[in-house]
């Protein structure tokens, strides 16, 4: 076939691959090993497997956005199904936000409230599994905790929350500490 009579689609076909994965040489240190990042990536998919199969969670969608939901749906032969919609992990932020919603799982639904205080468990508990299995707990992961936890106790009040628990009382903002002189902890 000339050049003549080709179309842009048999260019296409023809044209080698930009996104190409590199060769198994190149992915490989010295001594043979996976690079660093290889073996960090391993053990976020080892982790992923163990807390799906741990906790009896179905990820219904893996998000490319850094935010998360995890609820359970109840059937009337009396089947329960655990599903999260999560980051998949890739790093130390989006390892925390993947655990905080099996967090929820793991500490059992309805099991603190107000809601504001099961967030902070379900944080505390992803952040402890983190340090506890070696992953790094970043000062971005520890603020996005800080933040999550303002906006839910920000959210309570606003929704007519009176007593704040104690271990809340550290998100407590300056514009919601306003609205009662002194909050009472529960």
């Amino acid at each position: 076939m000339s050049w003549f009579t080709k179309t842009l689609w048999d260019l296409l076909i023809r044209a080698p691959r930009v996104n190409a994965q590199p060769s198994a040489k190149a992915t490989r240190s010295r001594d043979g090993a996976p690079p660093r990042s290889a073996r960090v990536q391993q053990r976020y998919d080892s982790l992923v497997a163990e807390m799906k199969s741990t906790y009896h969670v179905r990820v219904r969608k893996w998000r490319t956005s850094t935010t998360g939901c995890a609820w359970e749906v109840h059937y009337h032969n009396g089947r329960t199904t655990r599903l999260i919609e999560a980051p998949y992990p890739r790093g130390p932020m989006s390892c925390a936000i993947f655990l905080h919603e099996i967090g929820h799982h793991a500490i059992g639904f309805g099991r603190h409230k107000p809601r504001c205080l099961e967030e902070y468990h379900a944080w505390k508990w992803a952040l402890d599994t983190m340090r506890e299995r070696g992953f790094n707990v970043t000062e971005g992961v520890e603020k996005r905790m800080r933040e999550s936890m303002r906006y839910a106790v920000e959210k309570a009040r606003r929704r007519g929350l009176k007593n704040l628990p104690m271990e809340l009382l550290p998100y407590l903002t300056e514009s919601n500490a306003d609205d009662s002189a002194a909050p009472r902890a529960g």
